[in-house]
């Protein structure tokens, strides 16, 4: 092979390297100037450090579901706090919100049509010191079925959604028809 030749493929071979070889496109710098943000770093005092092994097992609860059954309710008007029918205590610390669902069935024939509801109030010294001595209902929350009449002997309300802002509620009954009821609380508590 005689030497122009040799010079000529020495000079092709480098050519094609050079374009394999060398970058194209936006210069590296260029690119991480582009992606550069502001960052602050918070160390945290010794008290707040961790040491050991973190770990979650099973899943992280989002949302729980509470149910408070087969409550009777005689006939007693949501203005009688005195009367009203007591159905326990409703925890709800760890949420944020809630639904609430009322159900129940009548027992016996309704003469008179009404509602029946539950009225949550929270249970918090002050709170609970004005609905005992006043009857006031400070902060409270209320589910009501008001479609209680003879046409069907059972009745569901709709589900309101509230924001918790308490830990834990009373939960308290009332019914304005004319007979007793059977009453269901369902509480769908959420994150």
């Amino acid at each position: 092979m005689s030497r122009k030749a040799c010079l000529s493929l020495l000079c092709a071979a480098s050519a094609v390297l050079a374009a394999v070889l060398l970058p194209t496109g936006t210069p590296l710098s260029q690119q991480v100037h582009q992606a550069l943000q502001q960052v602050f770093v918070t160390n945290f005092p010794d008290l707040q450090r961790i040491e050991g092994e973190v770990s979650v097992r099973g899943p992280i609860r989002q949302a729980a579901q509470v149910a408070i059954k087969d409550i009777v309710v005689p006939p007693v008007g949501p203005k009688d706090t005195q009367r009203l029918i007591q159905a326990g205590t409703l925890a709800t610390d760890g949420f944020s919100q809630i639904v609430l669902s009322l159900s129940g069935q009548i027992k016996g024939e309704v003469v008179r049509p009404g509602s029946v509801g539950a009225i949550l109030v929270p249970e918090e010294d002050l709170i609970q010191r004005a609905f005992d001595e006043k009857g006031e209902m400070q902060f409270s929350l209320e589910v009501v079925a008001s479609s209680v009449s003879g046409a069907s002997p059972y009745f569901a309300s709709n589900q309101p959604r509230f924001r918790i802002g308490f830990p834990r509620y009373r939960v308290l009954l009332y019914n304005t028809s004319a007979k007793a009821v059977s009453v269901n609380l369902y509480a769908y508590l959420t994150n």
